[in-house]
């Protein structure tokens, strides 16, 4: 073999394996970034889910006699508030997400206290469409929790795999950054409560 050979076979040798750790980094980045994505929206629809049933249940109270319009106002503007904020998964920054967290929480706090408010009318608390709403409205708090569970079980993979060393390196070269996690806010681990006490006479 000729000398000249050794280190042509050498730089090939290593030229393909550089191409098969660029070509695995990249490939498995992008899957893993798909699941971000997949979580980010299953997120989001468990958000606007909720959104739209508050929609309904603030029109059914708005049938209610001399129900307090500052009530139904916060509500009204925290819910328009929590729609507009939207985030691109694919770039999501920790101050975007905790924007988002907050005008979520915004609207998480006024619903409280509009269904703290529906304890002075008992006919509200009577009509059966409201109480659809409200036991519609658990399950889905039940469902957003788990929706900020499994993001969070998504990104974490996706972050160690762009954060180790030498991947690290690649992820500088691609753009690739880290992601934020889902930080539920206090007492977001609790659903609210919208259970109420039909056996006490008014």
């Amino acid at each position: 073999m000729k000398k000249w050979l050794i280190p042509v076979i050498i730089l090939a040798v290593i030229a393909f394996a550089g191409y098969s750790w660029v070509k695995g980094f990249y490939n498995t980045t992008i899957q893993l970034n798909e699941s971000v994505s997949e979580s980010w929206g299953n997120v989001q629809t468990a958000y606007q889910r909720r959104n739209d049933l508050i929609g309904n249940l603030v029109n059914t109270v708005k049938g209610a006699a001399d129900f307090e319009r500052e009530t139904l106002t916060q509500v009204i503007e925290a819910r328009a508030k929590a729609t507009s904020v939207q985030i691109d998964p694919t770039n999501i920054t920790p101050e975007q997400l905790t924007q988002f967290n907050q005008a979520q929480g915004g609207l998480s706090g006024a619903l409280k206290s509009l269904l703290v408010t529906v304890e002075r009318y008992p006919d509200l608390k009577a009509n059966q469409n409201f109480l659809k709403l409200q036991d519609e409205l658990a399950s889905t708090e039940n469902q957003i929790l788990t929706a900020r569970t499994r993001f969070n079980e998504a990104t974490k993979p996706y972050n160690n795999h762009v954060k180790r060393f030498p991947n690290s390196i690649l992820a500088g070269i691609f753009n690739f950054e880290g992601k934020p996690y889902f930080d539920a806010e206090a007492g977001a681990e609790n659903a609210p409560e919208v259970k109420f006490d039909f056996g006490k006479k008014e």
